[in-house]
């Protein structure tokens, strides 16, 4: 491209036209693209830290993998866990009891999920330790049958550390009277927050020992569950520990216990991303009108240009510059804006909030009550490459009509 060309495509853009709805519709074109850019920005930050965060809660509760024993439980599980400590890529591990039961207090019954645990080793692999608002994990002691319960079902019971809670197991005693459920009186010893429904308002910890007694298992566990230095690598460290271990065992991971989930998140960063580019595809029709009506507009000039000696290609380029210089405006100021309110996005939110008296993310319905936000740079080049390319597509039929304009036939009427 010759100095020339890029000069003049500079002064058609910057210059005063007769005509000044062709500026009105270049200003919408610009505000368009800038409008769909930082939108794309702002989705795709809020998505990624959605799913950030979210993967972080699952993680503070749940282990990296687990290794699950039969119906019976996984007996002589000291030589599974050994097998498993093995892996060089583990980082730590313990053994775990799942069971379910109903939880009564005066006149309430909730239902929970009851996790068996190890105090000291359970705190070597999730959060729950450092997620205490009262008591703590240390003072579940073998035979004292304490428990500890999340702040909403703590809160739906009315129970408060020191209190005495009835878990009823659906493993019964047979009597004459008939089937019964097993009872054992539990004292509430902390209360842990999370952050997430589906565990603040049903998970409820034990002893290891106690929870092999409530369940009849004897010596025997559910499973073993473990950490990984990089958990990025569990499916992977999950597939060579099932080679190792025996036939009777199921090894699982963090991204098979919640596929379903972050498929979805996949799933929808993939639609949004779609779904928004349409509005900076809308901003580039704009620009195919504005160059439209400027070449029309211009017709004596690309007259006098193409007797001076400018090419068909020069006189394309020319417009193009225009263009592309609409674009790139649009582009950019959607870039800073959208980087700078994706970064406080939470702010903003806050305050919207605040100010109409309204919560848009109630824990009660969502996995969090926040709008995170996780700007990654790549998502930045793809949205700003994206629009940069649409807006150089929509500047091509245009500048091809504007060099197919014959000198003779503009300068008629002139």
């Amino acid at each position: 491209m010759q100095p020339y060309e890029l000069f003049i495509g500079l002064r058609y853009t910057r210059a005063k036209r007769r005509n000044h709805f062709i500026s009105f519709i270049s200003l919408i074109s610009m505000l368009g693209i800038g409008l769909g850019v930082m939108a794309l920005i702002v989705v795709l930050s809020v998505m990624n830290g959605f799913q950030k965060e979210v993967r972080a809660r699952i993680l503070g509760v749940t282990p990296h993998l687990q290794v699950i024993g039969g119906p019976g439980g996984l007996a002589g599980w000291g030589g599974t866990m050994e097998t498993v400590v093995a892996h060089p890529g583990i980082r730590a591990v313990a053994p775990y009891v799942n069971g379910q039961g109903m939880l009564s207090l005066n006149e309430s019954v909730e239902g929970v999920m009851v996790r068996g645990i190890l105090p000291d080793a359970e705190q070597r692999l999730t959060a729950i330790g450092d997620k205490m608002k009262d008591g703590s994990l240390d003072d579940l002691k073998a035979g004292g049958f304490g428990i500890v319960l999340g702040v909403d079902l703590a809160r739906a019971m009315g129970a408060r550390v020191g209190d005495a809670v009835l878990l009823i197991t659906p493993q019964g005693q047979i009597t004459p009277a008939g089937m019964l459920p097993r009872l054992k009186q539990f004292k509430v010893v902390g209360i842990f927050e999370i952050g997430m429904s589906p565990y603040d308002n049903s998970l409820a910890l034990i002893h290891l020992n106690d929870a092999q007694k409530l369940y009849r298992l004897g010596e025997s566990v559910s499973g073993i569950s473990g950490n990984l230095h990089d958990l990025n690598l569990a499916p992977q460290v999950a597939f060579e520990l099932q080679d190792k271990l025996p036939l009777d065992t199921y090894v699982t991971d963090w991204t098979r216990q919640n596929a379903n989930y972050f498929a979805v998140v996949a799933m929808e960063k993939k639609m949004m991303f779609i779904i928004l580019s349409l509005i900076v595809l809308v901003a580039a029709f704009n620009i195919v009108s504005t160059l439209v009506m400027a070449v029309t507009d211009k017709q004596a000039d690309i007259a006098i240009l193409r007797t001076l000696g400018a090419s068909p290609k020069s006189i394309m380029q020319i417009f193009m510059v225009q263009g592309m210089l609409i674009g790139l405006i649009g582009m950019g100021t959607g870039v800073i804006g959208g980087i700078l309110l994706a970064i406080n996005i939470d702010s903003v939110v806050a305050a919207v909030e605040q100010l109409f008296g309204m919560q848009f993310l109630s824990k009660e319905f969502y996995y969090i009550d926040r709008f995170p936000s996780d700007l990654h740079q790549a998502d930045v080049l793809v949205v700003a490459g994206m629009s940069f390319f649409i807006s150089l597509v929509a500047t091509l039929y245009p500048s091809w009509r504007a060099s197919k304009i014959q000198p003779a036939e503009a300068l008629r009427y002139e």
